[in-house]
């Protein structure tokens, strides 16, 4: 078969042996907003067509693509749910050449009745779930970082943070970006950030603080970013993270990396999950619906 995570910016496919090995990969910048017209269904011809042409005749998707700005809107499969509840509620996408499902999102809410969704991130879950054991505490960082609590095979509950988004919003568009120079992470000014999370007082104070800093010239330029990551990523693992609970983190290796350096600094421990979680949920989603 084959899979696809398809997300807001991202395409990323897999061709996958029944048994879930990567027999080929693909990977671009076609995401859904990156798409002209809603025409997806040429996208994904454009993108698999080679696979196509070689017998491959099922594909499944999941990500954004199943969204209100996707190609067909899946509704949203509440929480608790693991492969088996996903494999039920697969949606059947119109493409001619071939048979497309799509994997629905998850939704939760929080103590005070507010909604939480998630599409894409449920699929890598259950690609990493052979790595913890059926139980345990699993983060995704991005824009949209989120943090889902697994027990007994499935996806219980799961929080989201905007973490991401709110570094890209402030770094762009607001006072403090006028004093920050692009750069790779700079290490201690990443930790700095992380420990002035820990301190009293609330974020929006916090993040003043990295203007001022720089006004007195106690932050540089070049490490006003990474102090400003730091602080973001803090507050987030401060808030999040259970105690006593080893955080299994999905996602990118860069992000993921600092995401485990904060933890640590927060008193936490983390493991790191390969990048591949997405393709082995595909392939495990697909193997429940008995359909490979």
């Amino acid at each position: 078969m084959i899979g696809v995570d398809w997300g807001t910016s991202s395409f990323r496919a897999f061709r996958l042996a029944a048994d879930g090995r990567i027999l080929g990969r693909r990977s671009t910048p076609r995401g859904i907003l990156h798409v002209e017209g809603g025409r997806f269904a040429d996208a994904l011809l454009a993108e698999i067509g080679p696979w196509l042409a070689e017998g491959e005749r099922r594909v499944l998707l999941s990500g954004m693509i199943g969204s209100r700005q996707g190609w067909v809107e899946a509704p949203y499969l509440p929480c608790p749910a693991g492969a088996a509840e996903l494999a039920a509620a697969l949606a059947p996408v119109p493409f001619d050449a071939a048979q497309v499902l799509l994997v629905a999102g998850l939704s939760d809410a929080d103590d005070s009745g507010t909604p939480e969704v998630m599409r894409g991130e449920e699929t890598q879950i259950v690609g990493a779930m052979q790595a913890l054991d059926g139980d345990g505490l699993a983060c995704l960082p991005g824009s949209h970082s989120k943090w889902a609590r697994i027990a007994a095979g499935r996806i219980a509950a799961f929080r989201t943070y905007l973490s991401g988004e709110a570094f890209a919003a402030l770094r762009s568009g607001t006072i403090l970006g006028r004093m920050m120079q692009d750069g790779p992470t700079d290490p201690a000014a990443f930790d700095r950030g992380v420990a002035r999370s820990g301190d009293y007082g609330h974020l929006l104070h916090h993040l003043f603080g990295v203007r001022t800093l720089g006004l007195f010239g106690r932050l540089s330029e070049h490490e006003s970013a990474s102090y400003l990551s730091g602080l973001l990523i803090g507050h987030e693992v401060r808030a999040a993270r259970p105690q006593g609970l080893t955080v299994h983190l999905i996602g990118a290796a860069p992000l993921c990396a600092l995401y485990a350096r904060a933890i640590a600094a927060c008193g936490g421990e983390a493991v790191l999950q390969d990048e591949d979680a997405a393709a082995r949920g595909l392939s495990l989603i697909a193997r429940s619906a008995q359909w490979n």
